[in-house]
């Protein structure tokens, strides 16, 4: 009878031991449970309603933002019409920071000073004063140069604050909306580089988005660093014909150029380089003193993009040095000035983490495939610090970035759907 018991009581514990445990859910499907939660709520559905009757408005302020000229490190104009506009929509402590960016603050529910939510946009583009920026439109297609990148998303970001407000929704989290300068070209990421390493907010930052582009769809998680080069090679100079012979700049830059271009770079993680810019020299008929040479290198790993960086630096020292060989330096030598004009970090918020999961779970939501790439954006510098980051497209659809013929399609239905993988994906950070 004892021993009956004890078998009993053994099987019953084996048993009870042999039941798994269910699986935990998957990131996936955690932040696919998230944005459902967020999507079927009445903050989320007037939100998207008010974007919807705030269409023509938003077209209309994107046409504003892109007419005027913003080049980089000359983005003053526009910031300061920026900065009106944010201080139209009841935002606290709007603002110009010291290095140009304009912002306000959404205050939440949480404890003030807590960590907050950074929405960007960036004021500047990659033409210069000279270029015409008026837009032409054809229906609901606006064309003019900066109009996707990034005019459309400053007037986005503008729309979110009127719908939140119209659809009273309180989020936990503060979220601080940013018209930041220096993101295109020799800008170098210089607004945000200032957000994060001396502005005000710095130490507060849980999770950083930056609208960008237009596809809605594509998730940039990955920062494809650049390191960006001028050298100039200086030489004594002299007449083309009384002086011939005398060592020369523009050889040692022709034979950088040519030795760069047969560098051969890794497709995965992808590699890759420019000689892009030159520019010097005094006439037809002389031997110049001085040329320069701009260079870009990018990529997605830091470990290929040093190799490639040691490399252009090593052929500029033997294009120097095979120079000063080849002719006579018997009034001075070929030298080279290498000069690091732009540097920006690579890294990757982790494909896992719950800013990417939740962008890719608002894209599945709205309809869409996400896809999640790489790419050099404002984001760059918040994942290099490891501060949870993605760029994401502000919708619709549109082409020929940083070109003269540059559009937008913002017809209803696709744009506003677009608007609302973004909009899903702050309400989920922030909290609703």
């Amino acid at each position: 009878m004892i021993f009956r018991l004890c078998a009993v009581a053994l099987a019953a514990a084996v048993l009870g031991a042999a039941a798994p445990a269910p699986p935990a859910p998957s990131p996936a499907a955690q932040a696919d449970k998230a944005i459902q939660a967020v999507r079927s709520s009445p903050g989320f559905k007037a939100a998207a309603e008010a974007l919807a009757r705030d269409h023509d408005r938003i077209v209309a302020e994107t046409i504003t933002i892109t007419e005027i000229p913003a080049p980089p490190f000359k983005e003053a104009r526009r910031a300061a019409a920026y900065l009106e506009m944010l201080k139209a929509h009841g935002l606290a402590d709007v603002e110009m920071d010291a290095e140009g960016n304009v912002m306000g603050l959404r205050r939440g529910a949480g404890k003030a000073g807590g960590p907050m939510l950074v929405v960007a946009a960036h004021l500047d583009t990659v033409f210069p004063e000279s270029v015409d920026v008026r837009v032409r439109r054809e229906g609901m297609r606006l064309m003019a140069p900066g109009v996707g990148d990034d005019s459309h998303a400053l007037a986005l970001i503008l729309g979110y604050v009127r719908a939140l407000d119209a659809a009273k929704v309180k989020t936990k989290r503060d979220i601080l909306f940013v018209g930041n300068v220096g993101e295109e070209g020799p800008g170098d990421l210089r607004g945000i580089r200032h957000l994060f390493h001396e502005g005000r907010y710095k130490d507060r930052v849980a999770a950083f988005i930056s609208i960008d582009g237009i596809e809605a769809s594509l998730i940039t998680y990955g920062a494809v660093g650049s390191k960006r080069y001028r050298v100039t090679f200086k030489g004594p100079g002299g007449h083309s014909y009384s002086a011939f012979g005398l060592v020369n700049p523009m050889a040692a830059l022709g034979s950088t150029v040519v030795e760069m271009n047969r560098t051969q770079v890794p497709a995965v993680p992808r590699t890759t380089y420019m000689t892009s810019v030159v520019g010097g020299g005094t006439s037809v008929n002389s031997i110049p003193d001085a040329v320069w040479l701009e260079v870009d290198m990018r990529s997605e790993s830091r470990e290929e993009l040093e190799k490639l960086e040691s490399r252009f630096k090593a052929i500029v020292e033997a294009a120097v040095a095979n120079e000063n060989t080849a002719r006579s330096t018997r009034q001075g030598p070929v030298t080279a000035e290498v000069k690091l004009i732009g540097d920006r970090p690579t890294g990757a918020t982790r494909r896992d983490s719950e800013i990417v999961q939740l962008a890719a779970a608002s894209a599945r939501a709205a309809g869409m495939a996400p896809l999640l790439v790489s790419g050099s954006t404002d984001s760059n510098i918040p994942i290099s610090l490891g501060i949870p980051a993605v760029t994401l497209g502000s919708g619709g659809k549109g082409g020929r970035s940083h070109a003269l013929d540059e559009w937008i399609d913002v017809s209803n239905p696709e744009s506003l759907r677009g608007k609302g993988v973004t909009l899903a994906t702050i309400l989920a950070l922030a909290g609703m």
